[in-house]
C-alpha cells in the first residue's frame, strides 16, 4: 500500500514511537545515575552524590530535548514535509553515560584501594 501524495508522511506514529524510547533511555539513565550514588558512595563519598546529581541532571536535560524534538519533528512532518531535528538529546545521554561511567570507575578503583590496603 503506497502514501496517497497530498499526505507528507506515514502517519504511522513514528515520532510518537521515537519519543517514548528516547523517554525510557532517559529514565533508565536517570536511574542508572541514583544506582551510582547508591553503590559507590561509601567508597568515593562527596563525589558520587555529585556525579550521580549532576548524571540525573543530564538524564532529565536529554528527557527535555528528546520532547522539544518531538514537537519540531511533528510541526515539520504536518506542516512542510520536512524533518528538523538535532543531536542535543544525544548529547546529554552521552554526557549521562560519562558521568555513570566516571562514577562506576571510580567506585572499582575505590574498592580495589581499599581491598590493596592492609
Amino acid at each position: 500500500m503506497t502514501t496517497p501524495s497530498h499526505m507528507p508522511f506515514d502517519p504511522g506514529l513514528q515520532p510518537e514511537r521515537t519519543l517514548l524510547a528516547w523517554r525510557r533511555t532517559c529514565l533508565a539513565l536517570a536511574v542508572a545515575s541514583a544506582v551510582v550514588v547508591r553503590f559507590a558512595g561509601e567508597t568515593i563519598g562527596v563525589a558520587a552524590a555529585v556525579l550521580g546529581i549532576l548524571g540525573v541532571a543530564a538524564a532529565a536535560g536529554g528527557y527535555l530535548r528528546a520532547a522539544a524534538r518531538y514537537r519540531r519533528a511533528h510541526e515539520g512532518l504536518t506542516g512542510t514535509g520536512e524533518l528538523p531535528i538535532d543531536g542535543m538529546a544525544l548529547g546529554f545521554v552521552t554526557i549521562t553515560l560519562l558521568l555513570i561511567g566516571a562514577g562506576a570507575a571510580a567506585y572499582v578503583i575505590g574498592v580495589g584501594v581499599q581491598r590493596l590496603a592492609p
